[in-house]
């Protein structure tokens, strides 16, 4: 599976990125005809991106008559960089430069596809895409509005319902601390429902309502502004299931995530501290790879219903005009 970096040499410069770039992996049908695409964006708090999240859920859509891509997009594991815009950018950049290189893919319509903290990113270049230039020529004036999303149980709110530690590894570890001008227009800014505007593109948000990390609430909240704002969206929740359980068949719940190259940053902020370049977290630079273990407790109990919401949320996006 080729890798496809999306930023050119010197137009990327997160400063704890090492060797790390963000990238799109391919998940291409091969009946030579054009499909819609779907990109996918795996969660993990802004802190890392989780394998069960992406090639999984891109497989799922391949089945369902999608070119899919999975990105691994900025991340701020160490708490010491805030991700900010970067994100959001990186998504802006992989829509552009798929929807550049749609002949070449066999796609047409660019649905966006994010889980959790990774919904949090989807939403905002959902609210933000008109502000997002690109200064490549190659890009500039390509749109990076997607045609239509897919919020799975996202962080969206920074206020009364937020996932503190999201915006913790967005914006700076103090951001929740701080009671500055900056940090005020901060929280403001990324709180996604204050920002839906009929521009938006149509939206699908589910979610469940025993999630145990993100409250449910993210997900109304956003609902109702879509709502307020005339844009086309559907928002539906489960009653049983904790956060995270992306596509969860039995290839999940057995850890066949895929290959873990989601965790790219993370093995290249490892590489960095044990080349000395950087000071180890607490725990040693080893500890940053603890979220790649696989999990052998019990098995989840999630309603049954979970397992619909890629049949949902393909009969949405077939829906749209």
């Amino acid at each position: 599976m080729n890798r496809i970096d999306i930023w050119n040499e010197g137009e990327y410069s997160y400063p704890l990125a090492f060797e790390f770039r963000p990238n799109l992996r391919a998940y291409l049908l091969e009946d030579g005809k054009v499909h819609p695409c779907m990109i996918v964006l795996p969660g993990g708090g802004y802190a890392v991106a989780v394998p069960p999240e992406g090639e999984l859920v891109a497989k799922e859509f391949n089945k369902r008559g999608y070119n899919c891509f999975v990105m691994t997009y900025t991340t701020n594991q160490l708490l010491r960089e805030p991700v900010m815009d970067q994100a959001m950018r990186d998504l802006a950049r992989a829509i552009r430069f798929v929807r550049k290189n749609s002949q070449t893919y066999l796609v047409d319509k660019i649905f966006i596809c994010g889980f959790s903290a990774a919904g949090h990113v989807c939403g905002s270049v959902c609210d933000y895409w008109d502000e997002l230039e690109d200064g490549n020529p190659d890009y500039k004036d390509i749109s990076c509005r997607p045609d239509g999303a897919i919020l799975s149980y996202p962080v969206i709110t920074s206020g009364e319902f937020a996932h503190q530690d999201s915006f913790r590894f967005l914006l700076g570890a103090d951001i929740y601390d701080r009671d500055d001008d900056e940090a005020k227009y901060l929280l403001d800014r990324y709180s996604l429902e204050k920002h839906v505007k009929p521009s938006n593109p149509p939206c699908f948000v589910w979610q469940t309502e025993e999630d145990n990390l993100v409250p449910v609430k993210n997900s109304y909240l956003y609902a109702e502004a879509l709502q307020k704002a005339g844009v086309q969206y559907e928002h539906i929740t489960f009653e049983h299931g904790f956060h995270g359980l992306s596509i969860p068949n039995e290839d999940w719940i057995n850890g066949n995530h895929g290959e873990p190259y989601t965790a790219e940053q993370s093995f290249a902020l490892v590489n960095a501290i044990k080349e000395g370049l950087i000071e180890a977290p607490e725990g040693g630079a080893d500890s940053l790879l603890g979220y790649l273990q696989h999990y052998d407790g019990p098995a989840p109990e999630f309603s049954p219903e979970v397992l619909t919401w890629p049949d949902r949320a393909d009969a949405f996006l077939r829906s749209l005009s």
